[in-house]
């Protein structure tokens, strides 16, 4: 099976595997994982430089490298390539990155991707997180089998990503699939942080419920405080998550209307807010959805936590051979 180390590069922390792809589109195998905290608010070169420990410490765990051969005693393949899903904007290509957030201070015009294939000696292929979380979720969670595939993750922000038989588009700029910066009237007059007013991601993401819950009670909580008191039967709590399911439900709606997917796949934390969410969540679907698409399926996230390390896997592997990912029947 071929190998390939997989890193994903967040705000809170970094972690790295060597990811086994069967042929024939079985599951992934991932082994040698490690994790660490990303030394954020150090800035963008001690990230980057806890990013090249971290890689170089799994492939010393993982043994023979790309000029190693087959390592007999251990019967494994050398890892042969690196896929890594970042946060932030990633430039299609050569792998800088092009914007990040707040989360992540100094990080823009990091040149990740040659500094890895520097360091590393190995085809480095980088993703955006959601980009790569796409891939994982198209071939090996709830979009499998099917053709075209919008996923929408709605946490701290919201993401999102168009992956078209196991390909994720990612724009001329790597900007494909910023779900979160569509405007939507539950949104309007919100900060944005793009810096623009009524973008969804100003509402319906994590740190928009926890601002907009500050301005309506006085009391600054966490989304997932809001979505249990939500679920205890606050009024308050459960008309913002009403709301915030349907903003995303109406960009959700407005985006069928434009790409007309296969299926749609919800994810990350907010997916598993309790009612109101879910039920607004496909109201407001129904609200902007055209009749020929309102039908396309909106499916749970079914990956689990390591579907941006299997996707940048995937991609990383089908680059470092000039091929196309191939879609699992």
């Amino acid at each position: 099976m071929p190998r390939t180390l997989a890193v994903d590069v967040g705000g809170s922390k970094l972690a790295a595997a060597v990811v086994e792809l069967p042929e024939g589109g079985g599951e992934p195998v991932i082994t040698h994982r490690r994790t660490v905290p990303t030394p954020a608010q150090d800035g963008g070169p001690a990230v980057l430089a806890a990013v090249s420990a971290l890689a170089v410490q799994v492939l010393a765990d993982a043994g023979p490298g790309i000029d190693a051969g087959r390592d007999a005693a251990a019967g494994e393949q050398p890892v042969t390539a690196v896929g890594v899903a970042s946060a932030g904007t990633v430039r299609p290509g050569d792998g800088t990155i092009t914007h990040a957030t707040g989360t992540l201070p100094g990080w823009a015009g990091t040149p990740l991707g040659q500094h890895l294939r520097h360091r590393l000696g190995l085809p480095v292929t980088v993703l955006n997180d959601v980009h790569a979380h796409g891939v994982g979720e198209a071939l090996h969670g709830a979009g499998r089998g099917h053709r075209t595939v919008l996923v929408v993750a709605v946490g701290t922000g919201v993401g999102g990503a168009l992956v078209i038989d196991g390909e994720p588009v990612v724009g001329t700029h790597g900007v494909a699939g910023h779900v979160g910066h569509l405007p939507v009237p539950e949104a309007a007059g919100m900060p944005c942080t793009c810096g623009r007013e009524g973008h969804l991601e100003g509402f319906a993401s994590g740190h928009g419920l926890r601002a907009a819950h500050l301005a309506r009670t006085g009391h600054d909580l966490p989304a997932r405080e809001v979505a249990a008191l939500a679920a205890s039967g606050d009024d308050a709590a459960r008309a913002l998550l009403a709301e915030a399911g349907r903003a995303t439900g109406r960009a959700v709606g407005g985006l069928l209307n434009v790409l007309d997917p296969d299926v749609v796949v919800v994810g990350g934390g907010l997916a598993a807010a309790p009612e109101p969410w879910p039920t607004a969540l496909r109201e407001g679907v129904a609200l902007e959805a055209m009749d020929p698409v309102a039908a396309t399926p909106v499916l749970l996230s079914g990956a689990g936590a390591d579907a941006a390390l299997v996707g940048a896997a995937r991609v990383a592997q089908a680059r470092a051979h000039d091929a196309r990912v191939h879609r699992i029947p």
